[in-house]
């Protein structure tokens, strides 16, 4: 015999599962709002309680709760009840026309909203964006970069070097390597102020050029410890130099294997023919277009925080002389940078972005 009580038939009007399927689909509508449609969508196709709740994700109770709710006040019983206190002055509808607009339109005269541009076209205060803008996460002044490597082994290439970071091989030394280039010796045009109490170090925005070096850089995977020469100049004999190096540093018992990106200076016949006398190097490319995968650019990202970016030096060679300081203190006490993710977490990332961005019609 069956068990449980017998669920009250869900049936949509037309204009109802409109509305919903909106809703549910439009990239702009609130998280809970959506679910709550998507919901009762599933409802009205016949599905139980726990079937709905197991497809989406949630629990039996709550699907109960928005389908009782739903049978009870249709459409608007979807929507969050009035809370206690003074009654709203900002509907629903308004949220919906400025969260959709900040997201679908621009102004006319900018790329871009501000508080006080959304206020003017929507007839509401600058406050009153600011907190609906917190509530949805929104900053439209803000822009981030990205770029999807196009090379055609992407994902073999990443699962050849996440798998050296997570499982290195035995008898062997994995060395991330690559070159930053170009570091340019600045010095302010006028004299730096230092910091007080209750003021920042000032500097002047202009400045003067002495010229560049170029740090070649390998990062000693296990140990954190960083092999480093200067030049200055960046060619494939200044490469195959600090090959030289990499090799009078490195034990002589173990494998070498070498994380490098397509930059021609690591594919030249120099550097093929120097590996041909070296059978003990092995070369793992990065994919192009993915930097990111190199560890040792966060090791860059590091030397010019702490060294570069604030540094103020007038000739060259005070530059190197100062990454050399930095690179002797920093190998007193190296720290190894720790790869968390897999490859197959990497992919799945990229596969979601790569899908978003594709969805987005660009």
């Amino acid at each position: 015999m069956p068990r449980g009580r017998l669920l009250a038939p869900l049936i949509l009007a037309p204009p109802e599962r409109q509305r919903l399927t909106e809703w549910s689909k439009r990239p702009t509508t609130a998280q809970a709002l959506a679910l709550r449609a998507r919901i009762i969508l599933a409802a009205a196709g016949g599905a139980s309680n726990a079937a709905v709740a197991a497809e989406l994700g949630v629990t039996t109770q709550t699907v109960g709760k928005w389908r009782r709710r739903f049978l009870l006040q249709r459409v608007a019983g979807l929507l969050d009840e009035p809370r206690p206190g003074a009654p709203r002055r900002v509907t629903d509808a308004d949220v919906e026309r400025v969260i959709r607009t900040t997201l679908e339109q621009r102004p006319r005269d900018a790329t871009h909203w501000s508080t006080r541009s959304m206020a003017e076209a929507t007839g509401l205060s600058q406050s009153t964006i600011s907190r609906m803008w917190r509530a949805f996460a929104l900053v439209p002044h803000r822009t981030e970069t990205f770029k999807l490597s196009t090379d055609p082994l992407f994902v073999e290439k990443v699962r050849d070097i996440v798998g050296l970071y997570l499982d290195p091989p035995a008898k062997a030394l994995v060395l991330s390597v690559d070159e930053k280039s170009q570091i340019q010796a600045l010095d302010r045009a006028q004299p730096i102020f230092p910091m007080l109490p209750g003021q920042a170090e000032r500097r002047s925005h202009d400045y003067r050029r002495h010229g560049t070096t170029s740090l070649f850089a390998a990062l000693d995977l296990a140990t954190g410890r960083v092999i480093g020469q200067l030049h200055r100049r960046h060619r494939a004999a200044e490469f195959r130099t600090f090959l030289d190096r990499i090799e009078a540093e490195v034990p002589q018992d173990l494998d070498v294997h070498l994380i490098l990106d397509n930059y021609g200076t690591h594919k030249t016949a120099a550097i093929h023919r120097w590996l041909a006398r070296h059978s003990r190097y092995h070369l793992h490319f990065t994919p192009k277009g993915a930097s990111w995968i190199n560890l040792v650019e966060r090791w860059f990202a590091t030397l010019t925080e702490k060294q570069i970016r604030r540094g103020s030096h007038r000739s060259v060679h005070a530059l190197e002389r100062a990454i050399k300081d930095y690179l002797a203190v920093y190998n007193e006490n190296p720290r190894p940078f720790v790869w968390t993710k897999n490859a197959d977490e990497i992919l799945e990332k990229v596969a979601r972005f790569a899908k978003r961005n594709s969805d987005s019609g660009h």
